[in-house]
C-alpha cells in the first residue's frame, strides 16, 4: 500500500494553470526546503503551479527531515534496507503523480519533475519508467542509480537537464557526465547539462537560470 506525501504548494501567479512543476527534495530535507525556488521561477512561468511533497520517511540521518530511502553509508542501513526503501518509495512517487494530475486535471507532458541530490535519483528512476512520458526532468546535484538497468526498463523518454556544481563534495560531479552518457546509450535524443562553477552541493543562479529557461523552451511552459 502506498503512502500519501504531504505536500506543500504554491498557486499560478496568474490564476490559470496550464503546467505543473512537481519539486522532489533531497536527504534529510522537506518539500519546503525547494518550494521556495517557485518565488523566482513564477515570474516567469505564471501559469504554473508548484507543488513540493515530504519524502514519505522520516530521516535517520536528519530527524527534522525527511528522505525517499535510506543511505548505508550515512545512517548505517543496510544496501538491502536502501532497495526495499527506494522501491516503496517509487510507487509512492508513482501514486503520487497519478493522483496529481487527476485531481488537478492535468496531462503528463503538463508535469515536469524538479529534483535536488536524492530528489534528482527519484526522478530519473521514476520518469523513465512511467508509461506516458513527462514534460521533461531537471536534476540538480543528483546521480542515476542503476543505469545498468535503464535500457531494459526504460518506458519513455522525456528531456532531460543536468545540473551539478564542480565543487560538490556530497555527490561527485563525475555523476553528471555518467548520467549523461547511460541516458544517451539508453536512447535519448535530449540531454542538457550545465556545470555550475564554483558551486558546491546546491542551487546556484545560473543553474536555476538554465532550469528556467528549459522549462520554457523544452518542456513548453
Amino acid at each position: 500500500m502506498t503512502r500519501v506525501l504531504q505536500t506543500g504548494r504554491k498557486e499560478p501567479a496568474s490564476g490559470e494553470m496550464r503546467s505543473c512543476v512537481v519539486f522532489l527534495h533531497g536527504y534529510g530535507a522537506n518539500g519546503a526546503d525547494l518550494l521556495g525556488l517557485a518565488d523566482p521561477l513564477a515570474e516567469h512561468l505564471p501559469d504554473t503551479l508548484f507543488v513540493a511533497p515530504d519524502a514519505p520517511e522520516t530521516c535517520a540521518g536528519s530527524p527534522m527531515g525527511f528522505q525517499w530511502f535510506p543511505i548505508p553509508w550515512i545512517d548505517g542501513s543496510s544496501e538491502e534496507e536502501a532497495m526495499d526503501g527506494m522501491a516503496r518509495a517509487v510507487a509512492d512517487l508513482d501514486a503520487f503523480l497519478d493522483a496529481l494530475m487527476v485531481d488537478e486535471d492535468l496531462m503528463p507532458e503538463q508535469v515536469a519533475l524538479v529534483g535536488f541530490s536524492q530528489g534528482t535519483m527519484m526522478a530519473l528512476h521514476v520518469a523513465p519508467r512511467r508509461e506516458d512520458s513527462l514534460a521533461g526532468i531537471v536534476g540538480f546535484s543528483g546521480r542515476l542509480l542503476a543505469p545498468e538497468l535503464l535500457t531494459d526498463e526504460v518506458v519513455s523518454r522525456p528531456p532531460v537537464l543536468l545540473v551539478h556544481g564542480d565543487q560538490d563534495d556530497v555527490v561527485p560531479p563525475q555523476s553528471l557526465p555518467e548520467a549523461a552518457e547511460a541516458l544517451q546509450k539508453a536512447g535519448w535524443r535530449e540531454v542538457y547539462a550545465h556545470v555550475m562553477k564554483g558551486t558546491a552541493h546546491g542551487i546556484a543562479p545560473d543553474g536555476l537560470s538554465v532550469a528556467l529557461a528549459f522549462l520554457r523552451d523544452k518542456c513548453g511552459f
